[in-house]
């Protein structure tokens, strides 16, 4: 049984049966599939834009086209993201009405919460952050709305995204024009990365305790709201 907003909330079979088909679907895993799996996978379900190319020209286009600038480029740049953000809330949705969140936050809880300071609820976002950045702050975002996690947390977290974010999809494709000049494994500087991602966040969580327990001394010893980081609800 999981606590929350102090109810009862059970976790059956089948929460961890979407928990584990949302963690695929979100890991990349089956990205690189030449079979029918790879429908598995959220990059390919998601999809892309197609080009526009231009008659006798070698140019090719996505439909913001080339030199754009200032609010309209960035509404085109904001649209383009839309597709994905959409998608992924929707793909959650289905994972929290199947109980996978408080799955996750039952699981994932003992490791998240010492090494971060947030709740397991946070898992699926997280694995969804190293494939696709829009998913994560999408995940995140939902997550903060619906009071699973507290300003303080969520602070931290996105330390954790920002650092390095959509490292799984940017380092094995961005990064692969380099991997002929590593003279360590390939894995280790992937594996740095995640370590400075952990050490950005415990670096926000320190300042927020302690930021608060200045707060709380200045105030006099009274209560302070979503200030002692990793305490929320979802401890």
């Amino acid at each position: 049984m999981e606590q929350k907003n102090g109810s009862q909330v059970k976790v059956s079979w089948y929460s961890y049966v979407a928990l584990i088909f949302a963690l695929m679907f979100f890991s990349g895993i089956f990205a690189k599939s030449t079979g029918w799996w790879k429908v598995f996978d959220f990059t390919v379900l998601n999809g892309a834009f197609g080009k526009i190319t231009m008659e006798g020209s070698k140019a090719v286009f996505t439909f913001r086209g080339a030199g754009g600038v200032g609010a309209q480029d960035g509404f085109l740049f904001a649209l383009s993201l839309m597709p994905a953000v959409i998608f992924a809330l929707g793909a959650v949705a289905v994972v929290e009405g199947l109980g996978g969140l408080h799955a996750a936050q039952k699981l994932m809880t003992p490791l998240l919460r010492p090494l971060m300071g947030i709740p397991g609820i946070c898992g699926l976002a997280m694995i969804a952050s190293f494939q696709s950045t829009d998913a994560g702050a999408g995940m995140t975002k939902e997550l903060y709305q619906e009071k699973e996690i507290t300003d303080d947390e969520r602070t931290i977290f996105c330390m954790f995204q920002i650092s390095g974010d959509g490292l799984i999809t940017n380092y094995f494709s961005s990064g692969a024009a380099l991997f002929a000049m590593f003279v360590t494994p390939i894995i280790v500087p992937f594996l740095v990365i995640i370590f400075f991602k952990i050490f950005g966040a415990n670096m926000i969580r320190m300042y927020i305790k302690f930021a608060g327990k200045k707060e709380l001394a200045a105030a006099g010893g009274g209560p302070v709201n979503d200030k002692d980081a990793g305490s929320g609800k979802n401890s």
